[in-house]
């Protein structure tokens, strides 16, 4: 296709055009290296095709996209060649891709050395540092930067938001919309919103939904109106998320609203509710992936729901074809244990793929065994931790105790001493007060 582009001779306008979509269509994330090999065809003393600063923004980002800062210094030289270095456009897509190739003194160097920069300019670099984890560097060029858009605040905001620092995070949130009178995007709510649950603050939080509802995020983005559900879910009032979630008009209700709020209930222990919202949701003519299945059968296990979560397992696999994946299973094998239906669970376990299994599921149905004093379960469950683990201490103990509570005293002695003949040591308990 781009062969016959090169062999003529002179390339008018609309061929150069073309040369350079197809190197931008290239260098994004799924060819980049078509992207090299096109310009290496320029390059070739037969071809009449010649570069512009367009073209070397574009072969910076599949160098970027392909993390080869190798090709990037290189591309980098042709550009001092050709007399392009000034170009701010050229020189910002360079920087960006020493930063994303995490070569922060060539980022630095280019940017440090720019005649001119624009807002792209100073994003990239923060952007770039704060992605790096060079938080601090970032802060200090944002704070030089001579005019700040919403960009460059949700930019450094999110550096913050990665490296748990919510306390600067939230401080420059605050700044940033009621000193400077900045208002956020969608993208600054999400990524704020995030600090929010990360301290817990539930009148934080409140604060910012009458923010939010006056400056009409609610009404204008299901996005913020979801990950506000379940911001209150994590902050501990399902009552605030479920009202919030009511004032959603149906038609706006997409799959996450409703996975969201069907979570909400089975973390707080609603299980009915839980249940009926994903009947509900069936109604309106969605339908639920792998994550709405595992919510509504988490809330069935915590909620004693027997029938009902194993309905909607069988539901899952038979009516809408989803493969069910480790989580799924193991919701199973704790929602049998839970109510001692020992057989089901083991069951359930043994049916797992053999490339999919792990420790946790048979330690789940130990811990059940246990509980409800089921040792002769509890040994053969034991066989298959030790197919897959041998060294955690707390497997030999809750067999040991489960054999001294059916009575089977040499039985948990032995394993005491197959414990200290392997050298498994067990981690001492903790315990933590809180005090004002």
């Amino acid at each position: 296709m781009t062969s016959g582009f090169h062999r003529r001779r002179p390339m008018d306008e609309t061929q150069f055009i073309i040369w350079n979509t197809l190197i931008r269509v290239y260098s994004q994330d799924t060819f980049p290296e078509e992207a090299l090999n096109l310009y290496k065809q320029i390059l070739t003393p037969s071809s009449s095709a010649s570069s512009d600063t367009f073209t070397f923004a574009f072969l910076f980002k599949a160098c970027a996209n392909l993390q080869n800062p190798i090709i990037g210094t290189q591309i980098h030289a042709h550009v001092i060649k050709f007399g392009l270095e000034i170009h701010v456009y050229v020189q910002t897509a360079l920087v960006n891709m020493y930063l994303m190739c995490e070569c922060l003194t060539e980022g630095i160097k280019v940017f440090d050395e720019m005649p001119d920069r624009n807002h792209v300019t100073w994003n990239v670099m923060i952007t770039g540092l704060t992605k790096m984890g060079d938080i601090d560097l970032a802060r200090s060029i944002f704070d030089d930067m001579p005019c700040k858009n919403i960009v460059s605040w949700t930019g450094i905001i999110d550096g913050y938001v990665r490296l748990n620092r919510h306390t600067e995070a939230l401080t420059l949130f605050r700044r940033m919309t009621l000193i400077e009178g900045i208002l956020p995007t969608e993208i600054t709510v999400l990524t704020i919103l995030t600090s929010v649950w990360k301290t817990g603050s539930f009148d934080l939080l409140q604060s910012l939904h009458a923010y939010l509802v006056k400056t009409g995020f609610i009404l204008s983005d299901v996005r913020v109106t979801n990950s506000l559900i379940d911001t209150y879910v994590k902050c501990g009032s399902i009552d605030y998320g479920f009202e919030v979630f009511q004032e959603v008009p149906t038609k706006r209700k997409n799959l996450i609203t409703w996975t969201t709020i069907i979570s909400g209930l089975a973390i707080h222990g609603k299980a009915k509710e839980a249940v009926n919202h994903f009947q509900e949701m069936e109604k309106q003519g969605l339908k639920p992936n792998r994550v709405t299945f595992l919510s509504v059968m988490n809330a069935c296990s915590h909620g004693g729901l027997i029938e009902q979560g194993r309905e909607f397992f069988e539901k899952m696999v038979n009516v809408y074809q989803i493969i069910p994946d480790i989580k799924h299973y193991g919701c199973m094998v704790d929602m049998f244990g839970r109510v001692g239906m020992l057989e089901e669970a083991e069951k359930m376990a043994m049916g797992i793929p053999t490339e999919m299994i792990n420790v946790i599921i048979w330690r789940t149905l130990l811990g059940a065994c246990s509980y409800h004093g089921n040792a002769e379960m509890s040994e053969r469950v034991m066989k298959k931790i030790f197919e897959l683990e041998k060294d955690y201490s707390g497997d030999y103990v809750l067999l040991s105790n489960t054999f001294s509570g059916a009575g089977r005293f040499d039985d948990a002695e032995r394993t005491r001493k197959i414990m200290d003949e392997r050298n498994v040591l067990k981690v001492p308990g903790l315990s933590l007060s809180l005090s004002n």
